[in-house]
């Protein structure tokens, strides 16, 4: 992939206060920005646990190399997180490329992950820049209990079909609007639900709420070790509504230098789906915190100093 610079402004000196992982400012948008940090970069992320370790693993990353970084992570969904790097809130971003793109180009319907990814970089507005995506995909995963799949023979998305109208679907609120959501499921595959539940972004309330029965069918991250320790079934997706979700630093163009370009660039070399998966299962399942796994990884893969 061709390399992406630009060639940061010299820019005023102006303390901020330090906003720590998991919010702890009243509003979760304060913070640093290209426009007035002087050289400081802001790292925010999405608000889920691993967007949160991807976040802490750029961040420390550039600590290592003497970069200044303030944190904002765990700010929301995307809707609120791309609003706080397009007005400065926040300079860097993990992001994932299939969402990415739909984001800012809803009638795509690309699959290739390459292709998703260059379509990606004409996309995107010319104050954000992607940085090379790392070979780690986390893409959505529509899944069911043992006992839902038992009962109604179900492997694809496609068996949903005789069934749908009687069973009751959960998911975040972006998750309804995505194509490789609800609508993907409603317009791609035919299905209309009997009803549709608002819960988190593939957090605790969507695995209790699929392992208690108050939704059949519910949306987790494959790279989430819930799916493994309660014995979920991950449907089949045969018409390929959930595309390709390589990780990808999104940066602002104007807080991008060779040595912050170099540096994320060498994260999303090392990085891979399966080591991903073992990262958030540290988090998920042995409750270690954000920022000694980022740090441990960074160690293990030579990029802390």
């Amino acid at each position: 992939m061709s390399s992406i610079r630009s060639t940061l402004a010299v820019l005023a000196c102006t303390t901020l206060t330090l906003t720590a992982c998991g919010g702890g400012s009243e509003d979760p948008l304060e913070g640093g920005s290209s426009g007035d940090s002087g050289g400081t970069i802001t790292v925010g992320s999405a608000n889920f646990p691993e967007a949160v370790l991807l976040g802490e693993m750029y961040a420390q990353a550039l600590e290592a190399k003497d970069i200044e970084v303030e944190r904002n992570l765990n700010i929301g969904a995307r809707e609120a997180y791309i609003k706080a790097i397009e007005d400065g809130s926040v300079d860097l971003l993990p992001e994932y490329t299939g969402n990415l793109l739909l984001f800012y180009e809803k009638s795509s319907s690309e699959t290739d992950e390459d292709k998703v990814y260059e379509q990606l970089q004409g996309a995107l507005p010319e104050e954000l820049t992607a940085l090379e995506m790392s070979e780690a995909v986390d893409e959505d995963a529509v899944v069911v209990t043992q006992e839902t799949a038992a009962k109604y023979k179900l492997e694809s998305i496609e068996d949903l079909a005789p069934i749908a109208d009687k069973l009751v679907i959960g998911g975040s609120p972006e998750f309804r609007e995505r194509q490789a959501g609800l609508r993907g499921l409603e317009d791609v595959y035919g299905l209309s639900f009997a009803e549709f539940k608002t819960l988190d972004v593939a957090g605790p309330l969507s695995i209790e709420a699929l392992n208690s029965g108050e939704v059949d069918i519910t949306q987790l991250f494959t790279t989430q070790s819930a799916i493994e320790s309660n014995d979920f079934v991950v449907l089949d997706d045969p018409k390929n509504i959930a595309i390709p979700q390589n990780v990808t630093p999104l940066i602002r163009t104007d807080a991008l230098t060779d040595e912050i370009e170099q540096t994320l660039n060498a994260v999303s070399a090392e990085l891979t789906t399966d080591e991903l998966a073992g990262l958030v299962k540290r988090l998920e399942v042995d409750k270690d915190s954000p920022v000694d796994v980022a740090a441990d990884y960074l160690k293990e893969k030579g990029l802390d100093g």
